[in-house]
Formats: structure tokens, sequence, C-alpha cells
């Protein structure tokens, strides 16, 4: 799914209501519907709904919404500034409100006065995607004011006071919302950490905007959707051997960090590689063979790694539980001198690389590191938050023409020509140990099974967090473990081949 900004989504409502054709405010009570439809199946066990409404069109998705819940049974008050100059669709549905004795209209300084009870809901739409300054005065006190609230809290496309494209200052003040209708697309801001916890659980709501103009329009941003994946995703063929599937090799694991090094080839192993190896020192014999008998040991060293070998034609990922021992480190720099291939550098393997900055340049082309934040810190220095993070990586990415997955909440694949793909899977149960030598696990399987790159780092990602998700619901997110995680590709897999054989 492609992500637009603040522009291209008003450019996308304008050429829908020029081509459709439909009116600007028969658009917005298409909005208001997918809004109402589902308040009405989510909020079912709340009567009374508060409505803050501004003057520009989001408020007039806010009135036209009110006018709906009234209508099918929901007390709703409605709060604004009745004194402001509306937008021609606000004012529009702000005269049909004015008309139903039902629905209360109150002045914003109404608001400190009001009873919000427990079956109260406050809905937002005081501000849309139009925002391009701080709030301040009277706005900010009383967005302050509803923040303080115990409420349930919706916001309407975009939690007033934050930006769709870009961080807000530190000192901005932001609803706080528990949802965001957001109307057809995700905003950026949905997607970092410093704003997206201001719009807590997104809805993606489907108002038949133009398909032609989301076609045809370019971006560079996209969100890792349930449509990217079934075009990414190969069915296993009938008629097929080991060899078919490639061979994958682990690198990794020292004295006292052999789980690792356990973790990433199981998950190597259950992501589908044809052959599986680890690259293990010699205190790791036992433990790989009685955890993962599947998997070929390949002695690297005694009780840390010295030797890095691997067979022209496997694919290695390197790095879990590796360690930085001295030795270790000159063992892997004269390896990545001589190694031309395409592979997958995560953990220790990055702070090794890290200490000289010169030693960059030895990753091979078209490689995939998977740094977690400080990682990426240490290899290409601090920036001052996730978005400059983010420019930075595809600063580094086109230079050093390799993949950056970029590990968080949302994690971003980056590609050397500039595009970012957001991953919207997996939960804070990743939050543990392990979790990231799973991943390199399962992107290094992808790739010895001929995906490419980007494909295996796309699909990697999203399963890696799909799997998540099955974990959290039979264990939860504080006690699943990683090999859960591990456990449950089974299930992914069984989906993903459900949802791609439908469509044969």
């Amino acid at each position: 799914m492609k992500i637009f900004t603040a522009e291209q989504i008003r450019n996308c409502d304008q050429y829908t209501i020029k081509n459709e054709p439909v009116s600007s405010v028969h658009l917005m009570e298409r909005a208001a519907e997918a809004c109402v439809e589902w308040i009405s199946e989510n909020c079912n066990n709340h009567r009374n709904f508060a409505v803050f409404c501004g003057s520009g069109n989001n408020g007039g998705d806010g009135f036209a919404i009110a006018r709906m819940l009234y209508q099918k049974g929901f007390d709703v008050d409605v709060f604004t500034n009745t004194k402001a100059k509306f937008s021609s669709d606000a004012q529009e549905n702000f005269k049909h409100i004015k008309e139903i004795s039902g629905i209360t209209i109150r002045e914003f300084k109404e608001a400190s006065g009001y009873r919000f009870d427990g079956r109260t809901v406050i809905i937002d739409a005081l501000f849309g995607t139009g925002l391009s300054r701080k709030l301040d005065g009277d706005i900010k006190d009383l967005v302050e004011f509803l923040n303080r609230k115990k409420n349930i809290k919706i916001s309407v496309d975009l939690p007033s006071g934050l930006m769709a494209d870009a961080i807000s200052d530190h000192d901005a003040v932001v609803f706080m919302a528990d949802y965001t209708l957001s109307f057809q697309f995700w905003k950026k801001s949905f997607l970092h950490a410093e704003t997206g916890k201001f719009a807590g659980k997104i809805e993606i709501l489907d108002i038949n905007l133009s398909e032609d103009y989301v076609e045809e329009t370019e971006t560079k941003d996209y969100v890792i959707n349930d449509e990217v994946i079934k075009k990414i995703f190969k069915v296993r063929s009938e008629f097929s051997h080991k060899g078919t599937y490639g061979k994958a090799v682990i690198i990794g694991g020292s004295y006292g960090k052999m789980g690792a090094a356990v973790l990433s080839t199981r998950a190597a192993l259950k992501a589908g590689a044809g052959l599986t190896f680890t690259v293990a020192p010699k205190c790791g014999y036992e433990i790989l063979q009685t955890s993962d008998p599947e998997a070929m040991f390949i002695e690297g060293g005694e009780d840390y790694i010295e030797s890095f070998n691997v067979e022209e034609t496997a694919v290695c990922g390197i790095g879990p539980g590796l360690g930085t021992h001295e030795n270790t480190a000159k063992g892997l720099l004269k390896f990545l001198k001589n190694y031309t291939k395409p592979l997958i550098l995560d953990a220790d393997a990055l702070n090794i690389i890290s200490q000289n900055y010169e030693s960059i340049q030895l990753i091979p082309e078209k490689s995939i590191i998977t740094p977690h934040p400080k990682e990426f810190e240490r290899l290409f220095g601090k920036t001052e938050n996730s978005f400059e993070r983010t420019e930075l990586a595809k600063n580094k990415s086109r230079e050093h023409q390799i993949y950056i997955v970029l590990k968080d909440h949302h994690t971003q694949i980056i590609t050397p020509e500039g595009e970012v793909f957001y991953n919207i899977t997996g939960n804070s149960g990743l939050a543990k140990g392990g979790s990231g030598d799973i991943l390199t696990g399962i992107i290094t399987s992808l790739l010895a099974q001929q995906y490419s790159e980007q494909e295996a780092a796309v699909l990697g990602v999203w399963f890696h967090g799909k799997a998540a998700e099955f974990a959290a619901e039979k264990y939860s997110k504080e006690a699943m473990l990683p090999s859960d995680v591990i456990n449950e590709f089974g299930n992914v897999f069984s989906e993903l081949n459900g949802k791609v054989q439908k469509l044969l």
C-alpha cells in the first residue's frame, strides 16, 4: 500500500471529486459513513459521544458523524466555536445538525463543565491533515484538557496537533487518541515512534477514493500489507527437491551465546531452506546438533569463530551470538575482503564492522544489514529522531548499495533506490533477546530460496511479525518466547498458501 503525503491525499480527494464525479460534500458524507459504521460496531457499549469539531473539513466530518450517530440512536453533544468561519462543506453539515433538536451544540469553553461519564466517547475532529503549525491558545488548552480525561478517544483521520508527514516540535500539544480512523491511507507519522504514540490503534477506512490516482501517483514510501506479500510469496512446487530451495549458512555463536545461533538456525530451517548449515565454535557442537539436528555443523573455532567457511553456492547470515573477540573480528573482516555475494549481517557482525568506518566499504553490494537503532548509530552516526534516522538510512543505503532493515516498532526496509517499506505486523512481545536472531535466520533462508534481496527482506520482516502475532494470541506478549515465534511459522505458511492459492 502506498503512503502519500498530506498534499497528495488532498490531491487525491480533488481528483476523485472531479473524475468520479462526486461533490465534495458527498465525499465528506462517504467518509463520515465509514467512521460511523466502525464506531457503531466497536463502541456499542457506549451511549454518549462528545464530538469536538473544528472549522475546516475535518470539523465538517465531525458534524456529519455527529448527525449519523444521533440517527443511529446514540446521545450526541457537539462542541465547536459557533462564531468561527467554517469551510463551505463544514458549514453545510453544521447547518444540518442545528436542525436536529436532539443534538446539543456547545461552545468549546463549556467542555470544562461537561460531565464526561464512563460511557462517553470523545471524538476529535478539530484538525485534519491541513494543520501546519503547533496548537496554541484556547485550542491547545482544550486538547490538554481532553488528554487528561480517561474516556476512550477517537481521532478522525489524524489526531489534532499531529503532522501527517513530519515530527512535531518536542513541546507541541497533540491529541492523544486511542484509535485513529484514517481515510484510505496510512500517514507516515503513524509509523514512527515519536508520533505514532499519539494515534493509538490505526483503522484504515476505505472511502473509495480514485484508484486511477492511487495507481498513477508515485511515492517511495509503502506499507507492507497483504497485497504486497501476495505478490512476493511463491507457492512451493510439488515437483521440487532440497536443492530447489538452496543452502543457508548461519555463522554465529560463541561461548555463552550459543542460544542465538540455535534460534537463528532453527528459524532458517523452519522458513524453508533446502539445506541449512551452521558455522559455530566447537563448544557449541553438542548444543546445536541436539537442538537442531536437521542442520549440519561446521566448526569455525574452539570457543569463538575464527574461520568463516562458506560454500560458494550458499547464502550466509552472520552475527547471532558471534561475539566481538579480536580473532573473530579479524576473521570476519578477512572474509568480507574476499567475499562478493550478497549476505545478511546482524548483531555482533555489525558491531565489529562499526569499530572502523572503513570496514563498511567491505559489505558486498546488495547485502542486507539488520541493525536496531543503537547498532545503526554505531555504524552511521547519531540522529535526533527516527525521521532523521530513516533519511540517513536512505542516504547510506544508496551510498553503499545495500538494503537496510532498520528494526523498530514498525521496522523499515530501505532500498538502494530510496524506497522505504514500513512493516505493520508484530507486537511488543518481540522486545526480547533472540527476536533479531530469528529474523536473521528467516531472511537468510528466503534469500537461499531465490527470493531477491528486496523480496527476502520485505517478506522476512512481515513473516517474523505475523508469527509473533500468532504467538501472542497463544501465550501473551509478556510470556511469549522467541522459540514460540518460530513454532508459529507453520501457521503463517498455512495462511499464506491459503491466500495465494485462492488467487490462482
